[in-house]
């Protein structure tokens, strides 16, 4: 499967840095923004940001400092990864199940690791590969990079995750400067299926201005680079008013428009670059940048690589959009408007978004994931990866799990964490792990009883040997079907051995030595 990167250039410099160091706003953005590796939080000067230290968000990794004096707060300090053990290293956000989210992830190298170029590695969101870090060019350009992506929430949690990968070179490890995970209006991008597909951003820009727009002017924290080329660049003398568009794309990007001449074709290549052969969310906005007339019209056809986008578009004073929500590109862009014959003004185009379509279909099921989610909470030191989605991506999982994917759900199926040397209690709910086969925990530290587990009709094996379990051994083993082994030796056990469970045909029981066991 394609993953499209996204990789635009944040200046460092405070003279040439992100646009919103020239702005102040009365408040914060719609959401969470979070200074990776940072101890205290990190305001931007002259304006009222801040984001806050990132140790409420993961358990995992190394803080650092850079040592320079010249970088944007967020930018100075970031958190690294050298624990090989782990498949992967997530941030987890509290969200709405159901909302709609603007991730962006920003990566500052600075040579932490006392080397020269930056590593190379994956990032993942939810359990769905979302795309390569790969910041080399940017580095060593002298800048930043960031990647973002638009997601609707499928449960009350939302993990970030960056991961090795077989581009990690072995003495490299994954970092990450800061995250914003910022809250989206239900109108926005409304024509994607937000619980199949994701949105990877390839290009967001105002064409015709100078200048990035962002924070506070795009309250929702989306950056709009510049775009100019050799066409004609005009000013608008009427306002719009963000609302009117599904999208809300900011004032001031309708501010500029790159134009082109009456009854002459306006060609804009854009995005920059060639596009990996796929379908994109294509967003275009439009403005009549004259003063309102009754016999001023503005009319041209839109298409793109050749291919009819819009005809006769009418642009008015109030603004346009035209969009496509699964539109095919490949290779380099070009947009062209076409003026009609009767129209009394050329082509014009203030403001475009391209989105990649990412397949966000399949998912571990969320009854699973609750348990493994609960169980980790009951491990005084679980594995460093159990964050996230518990098996996918698959090459991914949590360290012991497996499962078995149908269609688009994944279902646990064995657990093995033998001599992990874990500590802590099974909780309750491991009962609701209703296709797992093999539960192996033995050689560790757990302790507390062993959970009833009526439910687990699929259960083939349970090693639970050589721990400190107290209590009863369960009389629910003795009723699962399928269980063929039990281990239970060197533990604390008391009470006796339940009927079924001694007499059950074809078991391989032990429950001793080590417990307190009647006969």
């Amino acid at each position: 499967m394609p993953f499209t990167n996204m990789s635009l250039p944040i200046f460092l410099l405070w003279l040439v840095s992100i646009p919103f160091l020239a702005h102040s706003s009365p408040s914060q953005p719609r959401g969470t923004l979070v200074s990776c590796g940072s101890s205290t939080k990190q305001s931007i000067p002259d304006t009222s940001l801040s984001y806050i230290p990132d140790d409420g968000f993961i358990n995992v990794g190394n803080k650092t400092t850079l040592e320079s004096n010249d970088l944007l707060p967020i930018l100075s300090t970031l958190r690294y990864f050298p624990q090989k053990s782990a498949r992967k290293y997530c941030y987890t956000f509290q969200v709405i199940r159901g909302g709609k989210y603007l991730v962006k992830t920003i990566y500052f190298y600075g040579g932490f690791d006392g080397g020269k170029q930056p590593p190379v590695f994956d990032q993942i969101i939810g359990g769905t590969k979302w795309s390569v870090v790969n910041t080399t060019e940017d580095y060593a350009n002298g800048m930043s990079s960031y990647y973002e992506i638009i997601i609707g929430a499928h449960a009350k949690t939302l993990s970030v995750c960056v991961a090795r990968s077989n581009q990690t070179a072995a003495n490299s490890s994954p970092f990450i400067s800061a995250i914003e995970v910022l809250s989206l209006e239900d109108s926005m991008y409304n024509s994607t299926d937000f619980r199949t597909q994701a949105l990877v951003a390839v290009a967001r820009s105002a064409f015709g201005n100078e200048d990035s727009i962002s924070f506070p002017d795009d309250p929702y924290y989306r950056l709009w680079q510049p775009f100019t080329d050799k066409n004609e660049v005009v000013s608008t003398q009427t306002i719009v008013s963000s609302s009117d568009f599904w999208n809300k794309p900011p004032e001031k990007a309708f501010s500029k428009a790159t134009a082109g001449g009456v009854g002459k074709k306006l060609e804009i290549q854009w995005p920059s670059g060639s596009l990996q052969s796929t379908r994109y969310y294509v967003s275009l906005y439009f403005q009549d940048n004259r003063a309102a007339s009754a016999n001023a019209w503005r009319v041209f056809s839109v298409a793109v690589n050749g291919k009819t986008f819009y005809n006769n578009l009418n642009v008015s004073t109030g603004g346009v959009t035209i969009y496509s929500a699964a539109w095919p590109l490949s290779g380099p862009t070009t947009i062209t408007l076409t003026p009609d014959a009767k129209s009394s003004a050329g082509p014009l185009i203030n403001a475009g978004e391209v989105y990649q379509i990412l397949p966000f279909g399949r998912r571990t099921l969320a009854k699973d994931v609750a348990v493994m989610e609960e169980l980790a909470r009951n491990l005084d030191n679980p594995p460093l990866d159990w964050v996230g989605d518990p098996y996918l991506p698959q090459e991914n999982s949590w360290t012991g799990v497996s499962c078995s994917v149908k269609d688009t759900v994944a279902r646990i199926i064995s657990l093995d964490l033998s001599n992990a040397g874990i500590s802590g209690t099974l909780p309750l709910t491991i009962d609701n792990l209703s296709a797992l086969h093999h539960l192996w925990l033995g050689g560790n530290k757990f302790s507390g009883s062993i959970p009833e587990m009526n439910s687990l009709l699929k259960l083939e094996t349970l090693h639970l040997e050589n721990n400190n379990f107290t209590g009863e051994i369960p009389q629910s083993l003795g009723e699962l079907p399928s269980l063929r082994e039990v281990l239970l030796q060197n533990n604390n056990l008391e009470g006796s051995v339940p009927e079924q469970l001694a007499t059950k045909q074809g078991l391989k029981l032990q429950v001793s030595p080590g417990n307190h066991l009647s006969k």
